[in-house]
């Protein structure tokens, strides 16, 4: 497949973007500072800003899908907008997991254990989902990742869920980079989700 990365130069776009080269997709790495992302075989690298949505729609044209590892920072209409002007109908973006429930009705952003300096983040990644939620020509999911998300190994598994916080023997939520990265490009080609969240960890 054709797909464009988002935020290819942070540190989920980087990961995704080493996964579907690998697996011999054709990458377009997309990130407001390209110098930031290594040269890698099937990977073409565009400067480009999200916000400007004629602009990314004129690069995204002819992609298979467009996953999206930005921050919150630009609207989900204006993702939106961008993918129908250019004709593009899927879209994976990279989510939070302050959203995810840890029982019926109670989220992970409204435990006290929350920190505060978080919640401007967490809540634009929340509105987000809910905005992008009535969205019904774009086949879009929203991955939202474990509790902790980690530079650490490669070990090539996981375990998914949909709106609840997926937690180990030990009670603990984590996934590292490269494993979230796996489970993304896993959904990316076995399309097991459609309009909805999911999400992963070991």
């Amino acid at each position: 497949m054709k797909v464009a990365v988002l935020g290819a130069s942070g540190r989920a776009g980087s990961e995704i973007t080493k996964e579907l080269a690998a697996r011999g997709h054709e990458v377009l790495a997309i990130a407001r500072n390209p110098d930031a992302i290594p040269a890698q075989s099937g990977v073409t690298v565009r400067a480009g800003d999200a916000s400007k949505p004629d602009e990314l729609a004129d690069l995204i044209r002819g992609s298979d899908a467009v996953i999206s590892a930005l921050h919150f920072d630009v609207p989900a209409a204006t993702l939106l907008g961008a993918l129908r002007a250019a004709g593009v109908h899927r879209l994976l973006v990279t989510g939070g997991a302050a959203s995810l429930e840890i029982a019926p009705g109670q989220r992970v952003i409204d435990t006290p254990s929350f920190p505060a300096e978080w919640k401007p983040i967490a809540e634009a990644g929340i509105a987000f989902l809910d905005d992008i939620r009535s969205e019904r020509d774009i086949d879009w999911v929203f991955f939202s990742p474990a509790a902790l998300l980690f530079e650490g190994p490669r070990l090539g598994h996981y375990r998914l869920g949909d709106d609840r916080l997926v937690t180990d023997e030990n009670g603990e939520s984590k996934i590292s980079f490269a494993d979230y990265a796996i489970a993304m490009v896993d959904e990316l080609e076995r399309k097991a989700h459609s309009r909805e969240r999911f999400t992963a960890a070991y």
